[in-house]
């Protein structure tokens, strides 16, 4: 029976253009909803833009644009891009749209109607200047722990220290200037713990006949928050700001990530209007169909905590799936737009290479599992012009040509032995493989593709058809050979549609016989006469890969390429106004210091004697480090992402800063730095020395 299937990817924020970063998981999601349809079931796709929130409104104003008209110009330019890489979404969208505020401010009503929301005062920072309340990106000063300037109030990129924005020493307004002042605001927050319950439920698979909902390690990071227990979700800002009026709250709106998700449901709703399509059939809380949500691995809390529990405490369906993606690198490193890897979609394009040329590199890389992916750019080039080239395309040109110097381009009316033999088991491999599209391991399945296409290519090389051919009395043999071989292309073919769809529609026409679903390929193609071979795919271009990194690369005066360093080698963060699932990438190089600014650093070697979770953080872990001469230090680090079982680092040798000025948290005095190699959250890795190091060893 056809399933019923709504596919979401995670909304681009309409603040700049999409980079390759972006296009990872969309190209994930893209796949899997053309496989679905290939499959015979019934899918729609859906998606739009992330339209609302402070960055899009000062974003707006810096261009002397309203909100509205800077939100369409990206808008424009991201669904080019989309089409452009091949994009099949029946419905793409916008936040900023009546059907979201209508849905949004339903959700809401219905969940404050139900209990599930409180008001209460907090103080924040408030820029007396431009009279409005500052998200903390938009606060800087000096860090209160090593006393470097100019930094985030949330965060330093110095040291590393986390703090509150009322932390800072002669804090300053982004926005004026100006020096910011505590006010106090009433805001709205939802109860998340109120639906704990219904969370282990859902993370169990009681809704969805006990299939599990996400992938066991991002269950288990979801199990990991609610373990460490709920809190509460605010979710107003204060005026002024771009987005929805709380509709019983003056001067205040709903913060951005209330209505991003609910902006998936306004999509869907504009298609329902426009094709007929019935809401409640999707939506509702009794929904037999299927919602499969696809995002990036540093948004999941919100599509795994609080997504789920606003739209079960509104009446409405959970999801049923959410798919996974890590992040992109290019050769190694983080995107960087001083080495010319930070590198736009458009450029891409712009470059001259093939869209499905990346679809393909991206596929063979993804796999169920949320892994970072790793673009290298010589690699990229090699498996294309391999894959694809050598072996895909190569089955068709090897044998069309004969089929239509010999035959008409008619194909034989039945397979004799061994062709016979031959045509069942890459039918038996072709049907083996489908059912991985299903599990989003669209790695496997490319390994697959190959593998068939390697039997296919060695058949052919082994019967040697351009002998044949020279053979008037072995001509039978030739037609069987050469039917084989195009079946095969048609099984290839077919297999690798959902993430070649161009391509494949090229290749279509060749055989003269469409490939609407996954069960076509199968059937024999006895007696049919396909068309002339016409080249499909080309080999890439290295020249072109190099124009590529060039556009990508900024333009630089001396001073500002020095900044740039600079910038880029400090870590990347994410806006806690908006989180998105890429940011920045940076590079791997850091500005030049002297032999005695390191001097200044106390490097030991510590034996990790207790490490343990911490009750009420979701980052930190709490470490007792032998530090021999030292005594015990106790050392807290936000690494609680990579290390979920730290009991197994007992006994470990790390590396930390001794004389880092002790910090004072709420859990307790941390005295010093563990430090780790990486890029934050789950891929960050201790540095260790080798267990002959003493505890308290200097590190020279």
């Amino acid at each position: 029976m056809a399933r019923r299937i709504l596919v979401t990817n995670a909304l681009p924020y309409a603040n700049g253009p999409l980079h390759l970063g972006h296009m990872l998981g969309y190209i994930q999601a893209d796949i899997w909803a053309r496989a679905q349809r290939m499959q015979g079931n019934e899918v729609w796709y859906v998606a739009g833009e992330d339209a609302h929130g402070t960055p899009i409104m000062l974003a707006a104003e810096k261009a002397g644009k309203s909100p509205e008209d800077y939100i369409a110009d990206i808008r424009a330019g991201h669904e080019a891009d989309f089409s452009d890489f091949h994009f099949s979404y029946d419905q793409y969208h916008t936040t900023h749209s009546p059907e979201n505020r209508e849905l949004a401010t339903a959700i809401y009503t219905r969940l404050r109607d139900g209990g599930y929301i409180a008001r209460r005062e907090i103080q924040q920072l408030y820029d007396p200047e431009r009279d409005m309340f500052l998200p903390d990106r938009y606060i800087k000063g000096t860090c209160p722990v090593c006393g470097t300037p100019d930094q985030y109030g949330d965060n330093c990129e110095n040291c590393g220290a986390t703090y509150a924005p009322t932390d800072l020493r002669n804090p300053y307004s982004v926005m004026s200037g100006a020096t910011p002042i505590l006010r106090d605001s009433e805001h709205y927050f939802f109860e998340l713990g109120k639906f704990e319950a219904l969370l282990r439920d859902w993370f169990a698979g009681r809704f969805t006949d006990g299939k599990p909902v996400a992938n066991a390690g991002v269950a288990a990071k979801l199990a990991e928050w609610l373990d460490g227990g709920l809190r509460d979700w605010d979710i107003s800002r204060d005026a002024p700001y771009f987005g929805f009026p709380i509709p019983d709250a003056p001067g205040k709106f709903f913060y951005v990530w209330l209505d991003a998700p609910v902006g998936y449901l306004a999509s869907f709703k504009a298609l329902c209007e426009r094709t007929g399509l019935r809401f409640d059939d999707f939506l509702g809380p009794d929904s037999s169909a299927e919602m499969h949500h696809f995002m990036g691995k540093d948004i999941i809390n919100f599509h795994g905590l609080f997504w789920p529990a606003m739209l079960h405490g509104a009446g409405m369906r959970t999801p049923t799936a959410l798919h996974v993606n890590g992040y992109l690198t290019v050769n190694g490193a983080k995107m960087s737009k001083s080495r010319g890897t930070f590198i736009q979609a458009r450029t891409y394009l712009d470059s001259g290479l093939d869209p499905e040329a990346l679809r393909y590199y991206f596929a063979t890389m993804l796999t169920e599992n949320p892994v970072d992916v790793d673009l290298d750019l010589k690699s990229f080039e090699e498996r294309v012009n391999s894959h694809l080239v050598g072996k895909w395309v190569n089955i068709a040109s090897r044998t069309a040509g004969f089929l239509h110097s010999h035959f008409d381009g008619k194909l034989a009316e039945r397979f004799d032995e061994p062709a016979s033999t031959w045509w069942p088991n890459f039918v038996r491999a072709y049907d083996e493989t489908l059912g991985l599209y299903d599990s989003g391991d669209l790695a496997e399945v490319c390994r697959r593709f190959v593998a068939l296409a390697d039997d296919a290519n060695g058949y052919i090389a082994q019967v040697a058809p351009w002998k044949l051919a020279k053979d008037e009395a072995r001509r039978d043999e030739l037609h069987q050979i050469c039917t084989l071989a195009i079946h095969v292309f048609r099984l290839l073919t077919s297999l690798v549609k959902p993430i070649l769809p161009k391509t494949a529609a090229m290749a279509e026409s060749f055989l003269g016989a469409p490939l609407d679903h996954f069960a076509d390929a199968r059937g024999e193609l006895f007696g049919h006469t396909v068309n002339p071979f016409t080249p499909l795919f080309g080999r890439l271009d290295p020249k072109k890969i190099e124009s590529m990194v060039e556009a990508s690369k900024e333009s630089f005066t001396p001073g500002e390429a020095a900044k740039a360093v600079a910038a880029e080698a400090k870590p990347a963060k994410t806006s806690k106004e908006a989180p998105k699932p890429m940011t920045d990438a940076t590079t791997d190089t850091a500005a030049t210091i002297s032999i005695d600014d390191f001097a200044k650093l106390d490097l030991r070697v510590g034996k990790v004697v207790t490490c343990e979770f911490v009750e009420g953080s979701d980052k930190l872990l709490r470490f007792e480090l032998d530090a021999g001469p030292l005594g015990t230090r106790q050392i807290f680090s936000g690494i609680r992402a990579a290390y979920g079982e730290p009991e197994k680092l007992v006994g470990r040798n790390v590396v930390f800063i001794a004389n880092l000025a002790p910090r004072k948290m709420r859990f307790g005095l941390s005295e010093g730095m563990i430090l780790s190699a990486g890029d934050g959250g789950a891929d960050l890795f201790l540095l260790d020395a080798d267990q002959g190091a003493a505890p308290g060893a200097t590190v020279r």
